[in-house]
């Protein structure tokens, strides 16, 4: 009766079943004291964490178009010209043409999948890497393929980091479609280097594959070595930072860069994301004729998400300069609890994969059960070894060093 686009067996797996009984026990633990159940190392909304946006203005701002109804395949005009604004704080050099916008990332991803891909085709996904990509690209009869992000020492020979493994991208099958890079690198830190962007784009070119950024992490960089992928190529910094002045000289193949509104300003709850596209100039105007088609069966952006946007974007920057201090705070504590031989160097994003010891998901229920800390176990993530669990950096502060000095007793 159910679409083969399910999975078969939809109930929780029996470590998640098991996830959640010790939460609750850890609960009834708890019940009717002052102390907190559990630190939660797994929280990834800054809403949650303690860090919302100051709505009231952009509310008022926004309310007039609240019952507004201008219905617009890309999204409506004042609301992509919010995010070029937002791009152009940030040094770059798109235009509103280039903007489509989207219910959410997920969504993005969705009309990209329709727009390009048939059934039975490969999307290439890094590893480790979120397991919402696989969930996506089946719903889309789509399969997915792995490309690897492994441990590397960085040019001093001092720390480890996750750098990409583009040899691995060699085993691409022959129906692959889209490359997906994650930048800022959800769980490992990992961020693209020009390097790594060359030799990416080039496979891209010779493939003949569509690449997409998933940058939503973009602008929580930790390391000053941080650069957004877009700067790298010719045409999208403004003119001053553009180190190739010729458009002819850019990429041969169709690039796009998600990114919304849950974590540029904090918001997944209003539901705003966007896509913002560069393509060689014979195929542009065939791409955003497709990617129109394909948003204007759903049209499901509403009128308060773009209104709000719009006035939300204008807060970015202060707002990222906030988030930012949390994660420079919350690293530099992890960092002097775990040398980076097992806590390797994270570049950007907000989060960290820690090694702790051989079985993953046996250290996750044990961190829960004795030390009232949760964190995520590497499984989840598809890490190529055991042992590895990965925390949030947007935990306040305070509770964050408190579960780092959890973490690290010695029955951990």
């Amino acid at each position: 009766m159910l679409s083969s686009r399910l999975p078969k067996d939809l109930s929780p797996s029996p470590f998640f079943a098991e996830l959640e009984r010790v939460k609750a026990s850890v609960l009834a633990e708890c019940a009717g004291t002052n102390a907190v159940p559990f630190i939660d190392m797994t929280v990834s909304s800054p809403v949650k964490a303690g860090l919302p946006i100051d709505m009231d203005m952009a509310v008022e701002e926004a309310r007039k178009d609240f019952g507004c109804w201008n219905p617009d395949a890309a999204g409506w005009k004042s609301a992509r010209e919010a995010v070029v604004e937002y791009y152009r704080e940030r040094g770059g050099n798109f235009d509103a043409g280039q903007i489509i916008l989207t219910a959410s990332t997920s969504e993005a991803y969705s009309v990209l999948f329709k727009a390009f891909c048939d059934p039975g085709d490969v999307i290439l996904t890094p590893m480790p890497g979120y397991p919402l990509l696989d969930t996506l690209a089946q719903l889309e009869h789509l399969e997915c393929a792995p490309y690897f992000l492994k441990l590397a020492r960085d040019k001093r020979g001092a720390e480890f980091r996750f750098v990409l493994d583009t040899d691995s991208l060699l085993a691409a099958p022959e129906k692959a479609k889209i490359l997906l890079l994650v930048s800022p690198h959800n769980p490992t830190g990992h961020c693209v280097s020009r390097t790594e962007w060359n030799e990416v784009v080039s496979f891209c070119e010779q493939h003949n594959l569509i690449l997409v950024v998933d940058e939503v992490f973009g602008d929580y960089g930790i390391s000053d070595d941080v650069r957004r992928t877009w700067e790298f190529v010719p045409g999208l910094c403004h003119p001053e930072r553009n180190e190739v002045k010729s458009k002819d000289l850019g990429p041969k193949c169709p690039i796009f860069w998600l990114n919304g509104l849950s974590k540029a300003v904090g918001s997944p709850q209003l539901k705003l994301g966007w896509m913002a596209f560069y393509a060689p100039e014979e195929q542009f105007e065939p791409i955003r004729a497709a990617l129109e088609f394909v948003e204007d069966a759903y049209l499901s952006v509403s009128a308060p998400a773009q209104a709000l946007g719009s006035s939300l974007l204008k807060q970015s920057a202060a707002y990222e300069s906030q988030v930012r201090e949390r994660l420079l705070t919350n690293w530099n504590t992890l960092r002097q609890a775990f040398p980076s031989k097992y806590c390797p160097e994270v570049i950007g994003g907000w989060y960290a994969a820690i090694r702790l010891g051989e079985d993953d998901e046996q250290l996750t229920l044990e961190l829960l059960q004795a030390q009232h800390v949760l964190v995520q176990p590497g499984f989840f993530f598809d890490f190529d070894e055991d042992g590895w669990v990965v925390v949030s950096l947007l935990q306040e502060p305070a509770l964050f060093k408190e579960a780092v000095a959890r973490m690290t007793r010695p029955s951990c």
